[in-house]
Parts: C-alpha cells; structure tokens; sequence
C-alpha cells in the first residue's frame, strides 16, 4: 500500500464472489488526525447505510464530529465515545477500493 500501511482482502459471508477490506495503518506520532482526541489512535469500523445509521445514533444523542465525507471508495464520518476515543465509520464501496490497489493518506 505504497508505505501506508497493510490491506488485508477478504470475502463477504453470504456472497464469497464480493471482496471486503480491512486495513491496518499506523500514522506519524505527529499526525493531528486523531483529534479532538488525544489519544494516538482510532478505530474504523465498517458500516452499512451511513446516512440510516447517524440519524439512529442522532435519536440517541450521538453526534458526528464533522461532516461525512464522500470519496469513491466509500463515505466516512467521525464520531467520539464517552472515553474520548475518536471512532471512523466507514461505509464502504469494495468494488471501487479493489480497483485502487493503493491507498493515499489523509
């Protein structure tokens, strides 16, 4: 992933044709990509129906912190836990991340 770090390929449970991607990625100890949090790390977990799942957690109280953002591969939005942990959702398009082969960072 061109120094970025590691994409692991996998297949979706009901469908073995459809690919799925995990990726495991450290960023600089200078990045100011996790804040607010202060922590030096964040976790992404893929989701289905973004815009379904932010107006359920908006019900409960639960804001994103800044706007989703729409790239071919996907849309993602940040959200914050009750520990200050930032928190990535990402919905995924697979069929286009395939096509990337590489990822650039943020």
């Amino acid at each position: 992933m061109g120094g970025f770090g590691s994409n692991f390929e996998w297949r979706q449970g009901m469908d073995s044709t459809k690919k799925g991607f995990t990726i495991w990625a450290p960023f600089k100890e200078t990045t100011k990509y996790f804040q607010p949090s202060d922590k030096q790390f964040m976790i992404n977990y893929r989701v289905e129906q973004l815009d379904v799942l932010l107006a359920t957690l908006k019900t409960a109280g639960i804001l994103p912190t800044d706007t989703v953002e729409k790239v071919s591969y996907g849309k993602f939005v940040h959200l914050m836990d009750p520990e200050g942990n930032k928190i990535e959702l990402w919905e995924p398009n697979d069929v286009e991340f395939a096509k990337m082969g590489t990822i650039t960072t943020k």
